[in-house]
């Protein structure tokens, strides 16, 4: 398996989950599937099956989650040196040429992206077009409406 790329703070998060999933939820869910037991024919049982399907649910997620940590590739983006170009980790601060929009985005690994938190995918079309660029390139980004191409504004690593 190939590495997984994560930030600091994305290994953190999994890494949280994983403690949450193992201590608190692991434990709820063999006491629920205990508990169904007890009430006797288990054919009939929804609190069983609804506890089987949570257990089914929490040892998978922990499996994965396992596995991302094992094979991640731990980028903290303060220690960075790329000379100013766009690069996983980077904080970049892109203009809209058509419209002079301004927005900010952070490059991070599959498992952390939310565009709310305007955390960005390294594998996302954006994210490939200024993957390599400088503050003061234009990227050009294939969208659902055609080619759009952003400024590249500021190039930070924090």
């Amino acid at each position: 398996m190939s590495k997984i790329p994560l930030t600091v703070v994305g290994s953190e998060l999994m890494r949280n989950e994983l403690h949450q999933l193992k201590t608190i939820d692991r434990p709820w869910v063999i006491n629920a599937i205990s508990e169904a037991r007890a009430q006797g024919d288990l054919s009939e049982n929804a609190e069983y099956e609804a506890a089987k399907e949570r257990q089914s649910f929490v040892e998978g997620r922990i499996i994965e989650l396992e596995a991302k940590l094992s094979n991640a590739q731990i980028i903290d983006p303060k220690t960075l040196n790329a000379d100013g170009r766009c690069v996983f980790g980077a904080t970049v601060r892109l203009e809209d040429v058509g419209n002079g929009d301004v927005v900010t985005y952070q490059i991070v690994g599959d498992d952390e992206a939310d565009i709310r938190a305007c955390k960005i995918s390294i594998s996302s079309p954006i994210a490939r077009a200024l993957i390599g660029k400088y503050s003061g390139d234009i990227a050009e980004v294939q969208a659902p409406i055609g080619v759009r191409e952003y400024e590249i504004v500021n190039v930070q690593y924090i």
